[in-house]
């Protein structure tokens, strides 16, 4: 095995305070000779409009799964947007990642209707136009951690790939992806404070770090030590019943270009012994399901950084309406871009290599359209 991922990434000190986010100890730069890839769904204000809030996730978690699939689940830098994803690679595995990306593309198109852009730009490319990538590890729990990124050069490569450069074509038509583990079976999860508060918060162009830095951690201070606020997952679990909602989205991602109404069979019957399991807490083997639920609850994904600070928030309208004055004023001081978006509910979307294993990842956004709505409210705001 290649160890170059494991050598860099896995070397990097995980920190367990979300507090210390923007602490620039906490960051470390990516070798010159790495590559970022970068995702997203061309319009996807128009897919949340249709109501496709799952495909849209779907979508962006497929990324993260074909790659990490594709590397022989080692361990690389990515975050989940929503409506797309970033990532690092390490040059031993640049190829397996294009090769990865190009049929995720062509999957999306193929199978979600939607369109997928993709990019693979070179940190080479990126510290030649001045801009940075650097990587912190974040441990939500024992179990894992989670990539952060500063340095603005997600950024640069987001915004390069909207505008065409660095772009990588779909695969041919009917290319499958390796999607295993990728499921999303668990119903939504109704706000028990009031409100899902979409949050994303982008330093405005040529600011003072300092000052970004100082409203971002006023921000996560507030919601920290606020009873107001906390993690959109229930202590339990998301509600789970059956059949679940994305079947055919799992149908989809697993067939590997079978019959799809055979593989919705199969789905149908594999899934139906997993609920039987969770809703019954039968152990089999080394699989506890309340282990694997407290496991989920604490690997839940719902706040990150990635150039700018993103968070899905169970809140109470109160607060949610005393962090917009806090962003409008920092906004109106030339400090910050944000974007807020509030619905009912959240969503989770799982990568679950091996329920025998602790480190399954949970991706959260918000039901009622999450971060693509609150991109949107950013992009609206900066107009």
């Amino acid at each position: 095995m290649d160890g170059g991922s494991e050598i860099f990434y896995g070397g990097i000190p995980v920190f367990r305070s979300f507090a210390r986010l923007m602490d620039p100890a906490m960051y470390s730069p990516l070798p010159d000779d790495w590559s970022v890839g970068v995702a997203d769904i061309v319009e996807s204000t128009k897919a949340i409009a249709a109501q496709r809030y799952k495909a849209v996730n779907t979508a962006g978690a497929a990324v993260i799964a074909a790659v990490t699939n594709a590397l022989d689940g080692r361990e690389f830098p990515f975050v989940f947007g929503g409506d797309g994803a970033s990532f690092a690679v390490a040059p031993a595995d640049l190829d397996k990642a294009r090769e990865a990306l190009a049929a995720t593309a062509s999957w999306v198109r193929d199978d979600l209707d939607l369109v997928l852009r993709v990019a693979l730009v070179p940190v080479a490319a990126i510290r030649a136009v001045g801009a940075d990538v650097r990587v912190a590890r974040f441990g939500p729990s024992a179990n894992l951690s989670y990539a952060m990124f500063s340095g603005g050069g997600l950024a640069f490569a987001d915004a390069a790939m909207k505008r065409g450069e660095f772009a990588l074509d779909p695969a041919p038509p009917g290319t499958q992806p390796d999607l295993s583990g990728l499921s999303c079976r668990f119903e939504e999860m109704p706000s028990m404070r009031g409100v899902i508060l979409s949050v994303l918060v982008m330093p405005m162009q040529g600011v003072d770090p300092a000052s970004f830095r100082k409203v971002i951690e006023d921000i996560i201070a507030r919601v920290e030590t606020s009873p107001d606020a906390g993690r959109p997952v229930p202590s339990a679990g998301p509600p789970l019943r059956w059949p679940p909602q994305g079947i055919d989205y799992e149908a989809r991602a697993t067939r590997r270009g079978g019959s799809l109404a055979k593989q919705r069979v199969v789905v149908l019957g594999f899934t139906l012994w997993a609920y039987l399991l969770m809703r019954f807490g039968i152990t089999v083997g080394n699989f506890v399901p309340k282990t694997y639920v407290r496991q989920l609850v604490e690997n839940s994904d719902f706040r990150k950084y990635d150039d700018g600070l993103r968070m899905i928030l169970d809140c109470t309208p109160a607060l949610a309406a005393e962090l917009e004055q806090r962003l409008a004023a920092a906004a109106a001081q030339g400090i910050v871009r944000y974007g807020l978006h509030r619905q009912d509910a959240a969503m989770m979307t799982c990568f679950t290599p091996s329920v025998m294993r602790p480190d399954h990842v949970h991706f959260i956004d918000g039901a009622r359209g999450g971060y693509a709505s609150a991109a949107s409210a950013l992009k609206a705001s900066a107009a």
